[in-house]
């Protein structure tokens, strides 16, 4: 897919407007998104990219579009694993409620940045070494793994530990106690210091870094195209913050998420090694000649990655709309047993 230099910064300068119109008509004024607010803004969002997917169609071809929506879809799935970590940050430091937009719009933004980072960085490796494939391809299938166990052995009462990007702001900025009118920095007596708001955007950046440590091999497990991984991966984020309002309470009740999103990146991990495989030059592999082994297109894994979403959300539900009964049941029995 060749990828003139006029469209990358087209593209570029169409998500820096739609930030832009996001922060004029969004963040005007702190206030507390509704549920109603954050559906229009995510139906937007997701419009926006299935045009954008519709327009690779046109202008490119099948193949490269459903690479597009393979990743697109991936990512936000992905993504959002992610609002799990965000609740758990949001609750931690005690984000009041109009300020929360703000926090996940500068959070996400400087994702945006440090991912575009680790596309760079892994499309060049994957164009100079061979062998990359066969490295992101395993550490996926270690990531199911450890994905399906976490969810498994039961988190629900994960608390946040601030990582060493936090420790590290923390020791360069004296931080205050309480949130300043939505104020990133203040002064007190003269001295500059930074507030809570500071720490939790930089806990929502890393964060949400340490998450594209999976998601970057996995949507390059779909597509081998900078300009689709880097379009994917924007088009996720950007309306993820909104996302984290609309579903509120929702993400307690995605039990099998994680189950789901393990079984994709092992479906992805292992489709990366046998297209390794299948192109293979590595010369104590079959003396550096290519292993006849069967590769899985993109439509299949299109076919996959909504067949387990959709399978996940459905089994999610039916089991905590099950235990919501239990639950009444054994509240009416107990407040029964009680009576006189």
């Amino acid at each position: 897919m060749n990828v003139p230099v006029w469209l990358w910064l087209a593209t570029i300068g169409g998500l820096l407007v739609l930030l832009a119109i996001d922060l004029v008509i969004v963040d005007r004024k702190p206030h507390e998104v509704t549920v109603g607010e954050a559906a229009r803004w995510v139906t937007f969002y997701v419009a926006v990219a299935v045009l954008f997917g519709l327009g690779i169609w046109l202008f490119a071809d099948g193949t490269h579009a459903g690479e597009y929506f393979a990743g697109y879809i991936t990512e936000y799935s992905l993504s959002v694993d992610n609002l799990f970590i965000f609740l758990v940050i949001m609750s931690a430091f005690a984000v009041p409620t109009v300020h929360q937009h703000k926090v996940l719009l500068v959070g996400i933004v400087l994702a945006l940045v440090l991912r575009s980072i680790f596309i760079a960085v892994g499309a060049a490796a994957i164009a100079q070494f061979s062998w990359v494939f066969y490295v992101f391809g395993a550490f996926l299938v270690y990531t199911a793994v450890k994905l399906s166990q976490s969810n498994l052995g039961g988190d629900e009462d994960e608390q946040y530990e601030e990582n060493r990007v936090t420790k590290w702001a923390r020791k360069l900025f004296p931080v205050t106690d309480t949130y300043h009118e939505g104020r990133v920095f203040t002064r007190i007596s003269g001295k500059r210091f930074a507030t809570p708001l500071f720490i939790v955007m930089i806990a929502i950046g890393s964060a949400d870094v340490m998450f594209a440590v999976d998601s970057i091999p996995a949507i390059f497990g779909l597509t081998k195209e900078p300009f689709l991984v880097f379009t994917a991966n924007a088009f996720a984020l950007m309306g993820l913050r909104q996302l984290f309002f609309l579903l509120g309470g929702l993400l307690r009740r995605l039990v099998y998420l994680s189950i789901g999103l393990a079984v994709i990146l092992g479906f992805i991990g292992v489709k990366m090694v046998l297209e390794a495989l299948h192109t293979n030059a590595l010369p104590f592999l079959n003396g550096g000649e290519p292993i006849p082994v069967p590769t899985v297109n993109i439509a299949v894994s299109l076919t996959v990655i909504v067949g387990v979403l959709a399978i996940t959300a459905v089994a999610s539900l039916l089991k905590t709309r099950r235990d919501d009964r239990r639950t009444m049941v054994s509240a009416g029995s107990g407040s029964g047993g009680s009576s006189t």
